[in-house]
């Protein structure tokens, strides 16, 4: 599969269906996966930037998949997205159509890409009990134990409800429930990715990121969350979402002073979010995935041409 990933506001999607449809015009039939966590739940469309018509090119239109496979009563999850992905990777390979995933949900894309060990975790009231006694900081130095001494995301150690799941999920992992349970799952897909890389100049991508936001503003974001509340969406679960839900959330119960405010504090946030991607990305070449990046410029062209020459030359050889 071919993989196409990058932060926030740097042309991913654009990107990939360009590569999408110029494979089609040699004969190789391609389809897009949608690597982003917000945009499985339905009813996410401006805040999530689920903009459905860039997967129209000159009047045609790129299949797109793993966009609204879920309501909000659910909460998502990576083994979830695992699970959905292997599945429709799996249906297009043996149509012999060439996946390529494009998205910056940083674990998502690590998910497939690696091959993360994945099981579904039951709820376990009585450990949680036990968990309920004790404080966040005996909480954090048991989950570190357990992982034995690190995590994925360090944040996680800083709110209750993260380090308190996070114990419950790797309590399991240890169990001879889950062995039990890895033992009767069905083979995974043979995925060999091509993964390229894109992003911009920081000024550039800072830029985008702000204009993208006051043009959500301006399509109706404010509205579109406060419907989402009125739909029985509660403030605490919208907040959980992140970014543009928890900030504009907040503006609706009167947390800032003024939309502007609200405004440029997210701005703010998106631009931070977007150096943490980065980082993730980064974190995933130490961890032995290479990553193609393609020149760090404005011009879509040269990154679109840069792309379908290293796809050109990938190993599964693609004309």
């Amino acid at each position: 599969m071919i993989t196409i990933l990058g932060p926030t506001a740097c042309g991913k999607t654009s990107l990939a269906v360009a590569v999408a449809d110029r494979l089609s015009q040699v004969g190789i039939e391609a389809e897009i996966l949608s690597a982003d966590s917000r945009q499985v739940y339905k009813g996410l469309d401006i805040g999530s930037g689920k903009d459905l018509a860039d997967y129209v090119l000159d009047g045609k239109k790129i299949p797109c998949h793993l966009i609204d496979v879920s309501s909000l009563s659910q909460e998502y999850s990576v083994f979830l997205y695992q699970k959905d992905f292997y599945k429709v990777f799996s249906e297009l390979t043996e149509r012999l159509v060439l996946p390529v995933v494009v998205g910056g949900s940083g674990m998502y894309v690590d998910a497939v890409v690696r091959g993360y060990d994945l099981v579904p975790v039951p709820k376990n009231e009585a450990l949680r009990a036990k968990l309920e006694k004790k404080s966040l900081e005996e909480l954090g130095k048991m989950l570190l134990d357990l992982k034995g001494g690190s995590i994925h995301v360090p944040r996680d150690l800083k709110e209750r409800e993260r380090v308190v799941k996070a114990i419950e999920i790797e309590s399991f992992v240890q169990s001879p429930e889950c062995a039990s349970f890895k033992k009767s799952l069905p083979p995974r897909p043979d995925i060999r990715p091509l993964v390229l890389g894109t992003t911009l100049p920081r000024d550039l991508l800072r830029e985008n990121i702000a204009r993208r936001l006051d043009e959500r503003l301006e399509n109706g974001m404010i509205e579109e969350i406060r419907a989402l509340h009125d739909g029985g969406a509660s403030w605490e679960r919208l907040e959980r979402l992140g970014l543009e839900y928890r900030f504009v959330s907040g503006f609706l119960q009167g947390k800032y002073s003024s939309q502007k405010e609200m405004r440029d504090l997210l701005c703010s946030a998106i631009c931070q979010f977007a150096k943490r991607q980065e980082t993730w990305f980064r974190g995933m070449e130490k961890k032995g995935v290479k990553i193609n990046w393609l020149p760090r410029v404005a011009d879509v062209e040269e990154r679109f041409f840069a792309a379908m020459k290293l796809i050109k030359e990938a190993p599964f050889s693609v004309p």
